[in-house]
């Protein structure tokens, strides 16, 4: 979400008028995230995000798209994206792959407490339930395979204890990713990174509906314990320490328990899945911040926060 692409608001008309919208009334960059272009439109027809796409092809996007469009018409708060008249989804913008999907109500919550944990957690089981009948497929892009060639690549950038930890890191999750009793955990469309900036909160402070989840340009084919490692490594984390905060833990895993039970197995891996997710995140921050892209508005954001939560979870595994 951070500015590559400069979108004028004759391109930004000539789109909305291809979805058979009228013209744009505002049009404004929006400064967060760093993969892709994004702007917030405004039109007489309501409120919408215009994405541009940086990294990912046209011929990529659908399985993106249409798992939104799942995940919405299943009642889940979730933005549909704008079809033109032959109901496709990806569209053309500046010569590269764009989408408009529909701005949900709501902000962020930077401090999310247990009440926004607990919402959150009965909302990615119902996500995770949703995809039952969703038909596409496409593998996590961002999955063991490519986590063990980008810590390759990484081991450049590191010495000493962060190099240690890397090394012994990818060897562990070379282990589990041939494990037996991981390919045998359920597993379907994920989000896979679901932050608390990617989902929106509405209404008066301490009651606050879950009013929107979005940005699902890295969902794919994976565990859903994995997904829910996710989360729990940002929503349930001490953002000095890299620590996990054991009541938010506890308060998600109830929520999403509560819709989705999980099998023992899925609760005996969780450890070793948020490892996983950590260094998932850990790697793709060395790779912004060690190799940036050009972009207005930019920041890469710091991996030494997510070496300190692959530190915690290795040294003080955490069962439900």
């Amino acid at each position: 979400m951070a500015v590559y692409t400069q979108v004028s608001p004759d391109q930004a008309d000539a789109l909305l008028a291809h979805l058979g919208l009228g013209p744009q009334q505002a049009l404004v960059p929006v400064a967060s995230g760093i993969e892709n272009t994004n702007y917030f439109v405004s039109t007489a027809e309501g409120e919408w995000v215009l994405t541009v796409f940086e990294r990912l092809a046209a011929e990529q996007l659908p399985y993106y798209l249409r798992l939104m469009a799942h995940l919405a018409a299943h009642g889940l708060p979730v933005p549909a994206p704008r079809p033109d008249a032959s109901g496709g989804l990806v569209h053309t913008l500046a010569g590269k792959p764009a989408a408009l999907v529909e701005r949900l109500p709501g902000a962020p919550v930077d401090a999310p407490d247990i009440h926004h944990v607990a919402l959150l957690g009965s909302v990615l089981a119902r996500m995770h339930l949703a995809v039952a009948d969703f038909a596409m497929h496409q593998p996590n892009l961002r999955g063991p395979a490519w986590r063990a060639d980008a810590g390759q690549h990484a081991q450049a950038w590191l010495q000493g204890a962060p190099a240690e930890l890397l090394r012994a890191e990818l060897a562990f999750q070379q282990t589990l990713a041939d494990a037996p009793a991981l390919a045998a955990l359920p597993q379907g469309a994920v989000h896979a990174d679901l932050f608390r900036d990617n989902a929106l909160f509405d209404g008066a402070p301490g009651q606050e509906q879950l009013s929107g989840v979005f940005d699902f340009y890295f969902a794919g084919h994976d565990h859903f314990i994995y997904d829910l490692a996710v989360v729990l490594n940002d929503w349930c984390i001490d953002l000095d320490s890299g620590a996990l905060d054991e009541p938010r833990a506890q308060a998600l895993l109830q929520a999403y328990q509560a819709v989705r039970p999980l099998q023992g197995a899925e609760q005996r891996l969780l450890p070793a899945l948020r490892r996983a997710a950590a260094l998932r995140f850990w790697l793709s921050r060395l790779d912004d911040w060690h190799r940036p892209r050009d972009a207005q508005l930019l920041t890469p954001k710091d991996p030494a926060h997510f070496e300190r939560v692959l530190r915690h979870a290795v040294d003080q595994p955490w069962h439900p």
